[in-house]
């Protein structure tokens, strides 16, 4: 390649944003010549820099979109603290199967016991596979959603919510109560807006014409001593 060929060529790959074929260009070159590989071969290994480095950077803006409150995946969790948890059972939900078979995800169990860890684990799995994730707390989601319904907007913030393939909520269990510690009668019709929201969205078709899934997690605070996990098919209802 002469000197001509090679300043084109950079030129090209600046132009088109090809940042890591640039910078390994040349390393490519040499390991394609000692090597004695055809030129389909060296391109592909070029092309291989660009496309990790890709995907990784669309992970880590996939995984900043989803507004976790911190990045913790499922190898970060001590099976030790809570032994009666099922790994190989948390392993498959990081494997998203549930998001192909339509299915809720619920932690039960009090506080401090790892739930929020281990939905948001889920929620990095499928971050990183370029699924739209979200995470909220009930309490921010609630006041969110009482905001846009004074304002006549609810149905379009529903929708807001209803748009990712994975919703996450936590601390449902400290909803807002009424004077008799039972939850508010606008937090409840709220909740089975979201939940109606949800069903009714289920095998509505997208643009491309592939079923859209909305699927919630949802953590409960709950009088048990270890997390519980369940999982449900969409036309469950948690009233």
């Amino acid at each position: 390649m002469n000197n001509t060929t090679y300043a084109q060529l950079c030129t090209n790959m600046e132009q088109l944003k090809l940042t890591q074929m640039l910078l390994h260009l040349d390393e490519i070159t040499d390991f394609v010549t000692a090597n004695n590989l055809s030129f389909t071969e060296g391109l592909l290994k070029l092309s291989n820099y660009e496309v990790d480095f890709k995907e990784k950077n669309a992970s880590r803006s996939m995984i900043k979109a989803a507004a976790f409150p911190f990045v913790k995946e499922l190898k970060d969790y001590d099976f030790e603290f809570q032994p009666n948890i099922s790994e190989q059972k948390l392993r498959a939900l990081c494997a998203l199967g549930f998001l192909e078979k339509n299915e809720n995800v619920v932690f039960l169990g009090p506080s401090g016991v790892g739930k929020t860890h281990l939905a948001t684990a889920i929620g990095v799995a499928a971050a990183k596979k370029r699924v739209s994730t979200y995470f909220i707390k009930c309490h921010d989601l609630l006041q969110q959603l009482k905001k846009a319904k004074l304002e006549n907007r609810l149905d379009a913030r529903l929708r807001h919510f209803c748009h990712y393939k994975l919703l996450i909520i936590d601390e449902i269990g400290y909803l807002p109560t009424d004077a008799g510690g039972h939850v508010s009668h606008v937090s409840s019709n709220i909740l089975r807006k979201i939940n109606n929201r949800q069903n009714q969205s289920l095998f509505k078709k997208n643009r491309q014409n592939h079923f859209t899934t909305r699927t919630i997690i949802c953590l409960y605070f709950f009088t048990l001593h270890t997390v519980d996990i369940f999982c449900f098919s969409p036309k469950y209802t948690f009233f």
